[in-house]
């Protein structure tokens, strides 16, 4: 990874009456279940290289990166040759912007999760390696544009993560930071680079063991999070 000298904003103390600060999410595995749309625009792209589609799992597993390396990990699990890669991505782009969030949905509980976290006057930021245009119409489709007041993607900044930059780009208007929240070995990493505390989604899409991903927290469940932030607690979970 190369050097990033942007500086880490600090993290803000916990005062009394539950820790302030921002907050920024993650959105594949994190905040939606969008794999069932790009597996959809996935397996189009397959069928025309005359490729065996693959499964729901297995584009669960290609999450994570951004769409390239999606398509880089499914053209190696069929074989494909190289040479189509760049013909390949362009086609994926073409079909998942056509329908970004047909199937996507929101996880149990989100919604609601940052409608709490808003009403305590936590500014919440996104953070995601999934490319700005996608995300932009993905966020307006699911009616979680109203959430965010800066949205970082995979193009927004030269670096993607886990590279730091993307996500102090994200929490830079927002003020000191409080909470970055994912769901991936990626966004663990990205976390730990820019020393930013980070609560695990354990429902997405990571492929590590819970217990070798650092976090402050971990939550299966969205009603978890926001009493958690507001508990201010530091303990390990």
């Amino acid at each position: 990874m190369p050097p990033n000298n942007s500086p880490r904003p600090q993290a803000t103390p916990h005062p009394a009456g539950g820790p302030q600060g921002a907050i920024v999410f993650d959105l594949d595995g994190t905040l939606i279940d969008s794999a069932p749309d790009l597996h959809a625009a996935l397996n189009k792209v397959l069928t025309e290289e005359g490729a065996t589609p693959v499964s729901l799992q297995q584009t669960r597993g290609f999450i994570g990166h951004g769409i390239p390396h999606l398509v880089r990990a499914a053209r190696l699990e069929c074989g494909i040759d190289p040479a189509r890669e760049a013909a390949m991505t362009a086609s994926m782009f073409r079909h998942y912007m056509a329908a970004p969030a047909r199937l996507s949905r929101p996880y149990p509980g989100a919604v609601a999760c940052l409608e709490a976290l808003q009403a305590r006057g936590h500014p919440l930021g996104l953070c995601t390696n999934k490319a700005i245009a996608p995300t932009r119409m993905i966020l307006k489709a699911l009616d979680l544009e109203r959430f965010f007041s800066v949205v970082i993607g995979g193009d927004s900044v030269a670096q993607k993560k886990p590279d730091p930059a993307p996500l102090l780009a994200a929490f830079a208007p927002l003020g000191p930071p409080l909470l970055y929240v994912g769901d991936s070995e990626v966004d663990g990493e990205t976390a730990l680079a820019a020393g930013i505390p980070f609560a695990l989604h354990t429902e997405g899409y990571r492929k590590a063991p819970l217990h070798d991903l650092p976090h402050r927290f971990a939550f299966s469940d969205f009603a978890q999070l926001a009493p958690w932030v507001a508990s201010g607690s530091d303990a390990p979970a």
